[in-house]
């Protein structure tokens, strides 16, 4: 397969790699091996921006290890599921390895869930146990009639359950000090992890993840970025009960002995002090992070100086975002990648040496990409729109217990993903939407990317969202939402939204022009970062 992208690859990296030949729990703890006393956690509170608690890497490889040998001796077989729900804690990191170290497959949890949401998920998972906050047992409660649920692991044992501080540090081995033995595992068959992803179709489902496909990602996320070994610091404030969060700001920093300077939530000033105290490297994060940072009109006086080039995911990341937040820390620093839950998650992203603004870059080592038109179902020209199609060691197996959702989007070994691109004459790819967003506009194609940005590149704009909505002579209208920048108030009088539509004229077809503009305090993003369109209506309905 010709793959014009590979001459603009980071400097001595390979088509193809050698990948590590271990469970995802063994980067852990070959970590742990090689730098013993490095902290591996710094638990921050952002909001008082104090220093919590330290974890090295020594410490938490153990209280993993104490968690897998607790988690087999209540009889967790290999394979089986085990779900947390935990706000972001250095005891929900070793409990997610320590899941692994049991042989049982972690399944996470949002923890904004109901009980009626965690009903679901034990259910259609089967979880044998979970492992949550001591102030989310409430929600658990209730849910604990799931057939399959057994153990209930909550931090400190709160109505008679079991404490996970006492299986962290193991106060619940056996007498004699002996341990249990660690299955044996098959990386290619054997799930590590099983997140849930609304996916192409909308509908909840859990994506198999194997100890391959999670260990060849990571390799291929750190080598991209030219991760340094036990050299880099990390902000992690993404949460981690999303694929976004657990790749990006966990398990791959860990795989190169990485420091996490751990936020339970977000918190924008937290992170730029945290930033400047601790010289952290990387900061991987969503578009509407860097967005809140802008926002805050100190930003500037703290010192950024010390990041380097860090991923943005989970949405596009508008041009003129990138460039305002390169500005702030005074050189280059966010570069925009792509990744899907089902590719474990990362599969193409820009090289920090020559990224392209609006681009999501070039394809990872050993990925193949095709780009399918969606009607034809034949490979579309360089420089045309067709359907993101996929194929790579880092494919998720299935979904869970859905086969003929599975063949709806694994076919022949591709993976279909819903994405419409392009490819340019250098191999960059570009998204242009998702299938499933396109606008038609009396037969014309709308994407809200396109029209998003423009929104963005006006001076008194925060944040834009464009979407579709029904109109009875054109079929569907462009629609926008905006949140106004500080100081300038949206709801005096219609010179803003003429403004806006005005300055659209400008810059797009006519066609492409928003017909309504509604204004917001802020748009309803997700726990992950993305902005589902399909809850816009019903906002600008319920106004």
């Amino acid at each position: 397969m010709n793959k014009p992208w590979s001459q603009y690859y980071p400097e001595g990296l390979a088509e193809h790699l050698e990948y590590p030949d271990v469970p995802l729990h063994g980067l852990l703890s070959q970590a742990a091996s090689r730098f013993p006393q490095r902290a591996a956690i710094i638990h921050y509170d952002g909001g008082t921006e104090e220093e919590l608690s330290v974890t090295s890497y020594a410490e938490l490889d153990r209280q993993s290890d104490n968690l897998g040998q607790a988690l087999i001796r209540l009889g967790v077989q290999k394979g089986d599921r085990i779900s947390y729900f935990m706000e972001n804690s250095p005891e929900m990191i070793a409990a997610f390895y320590g899941i692994l170290k049991a042989g049982a497959v972690a399944v996470p949890c949002n923890p904004r869930y109901v009980s009626e949401e965690m009903l679901e998920r034990f259910d259609d998972s089967e979880s044998v146990a979970v492992i949550c906050d001591d102030q989310l047992f409430p929600v658990v409660d209730p849910a604990r009639s799931a057939p399959t649920l057994k153990h209930v692991i909550t931090g400190s044992g709160v109505n008679g359950t079991i404490s996970l501080i006492d299986a962290l540090s193991g106060a619940g081995h056996s007498s004699n000090g002996t341990e249990v033995k660690q299955p044996e595992f098959d990386l290619d068959e054997d799930l590590a992890l099983l997140p849930y992803t609304g996916g192409t179709t909308g509908v909840s489902k859990a994506a198999m993840l194997t100890h391959r496909n999670l260990a060849v990602n990571s390799a291929q996320f750190a080598r991209w970025y030219k991760y340094q070994d036990g050299r880099e610091t990390f902000i992690s404030a993404l949460p981690l009960s999303h694929l976004g969060g657990i790749s990006g700001t966990m398990f791959v920093p860990i795989s190169v002995a990485g420091t996490l300077i751990l936020f339970r939530r977000f918190n924008p000033r937290g992170v730029l002090q945290a930033v400047q105290d601790y010289g952290a490297s990387r900061f991987l994060g969503v578009p509407a992070m860097f967005i809140a940072i802008l926002g805050l009109e100190e930003s500037k006086s703290y010192d950024l100086s010390s990041l380097t080039h860090s991923r943005t995911n989970a949405a596009p990341l508008p041009a003129a975002v990138k460039e305002a937040f390169d500005e702030l820390v005074g050189h280059e620093v966010l570069v925009e990648g792509y990744g899907l839950t089902e590719t474990s998650p990362l599969v193409l992203a820009n090289p920090g040496h020559r990224p392209k603004a609006g681009s999501i870059g070039l394809p990872v080592s050993d990925l193949d990409v095709r780009l399918i038109d969606p009607d034809s179902g034949l490979d579309v020209e360089q420089g045309y729109v067709g359907e993101l199609v996929l194929r790579g060691p880092q494919l998720m197996k299935g979904y869970w217990k859905k086969p003929e959702e599975t063949a709806n989007v694994i076919r022949d070994g591709w993976f279909y993903t819903g994405d419409l691109a392009r490819m340019d004459e250098d191999g960059y790819f570009f998204i242009v939407d998702r299938i499933k967003d396109m606008i038609n506009v009396s037969g014309f194609k709308v994407w809200p990317r396109e029209v998003e940005e423009v929104l963005y590149r006006h001076p008194k704009v925060h944040q834009a969202a464009v979407f579709g909505a029904p109109d009875p002579q054109r079929g569907e209208r462009v629609q926008a939402i905006v949140v106004a920048k500080e100081g300038h108030d949206s709801s005096a009088d219609g010179q803003l939204r003429n403004d806006l539509m005005g300055f659209c004229s400008q810059h797009l077809t006519a066609y492409k022009v928003p017909t309504v503009v509604e204004f917001l305090d802020e748009l309803p993003v997700d726990a992950a970062g993305k902005l589902p369109r399909r809850v816009l209506l019903d906002l600008i309905a319920e106004k």
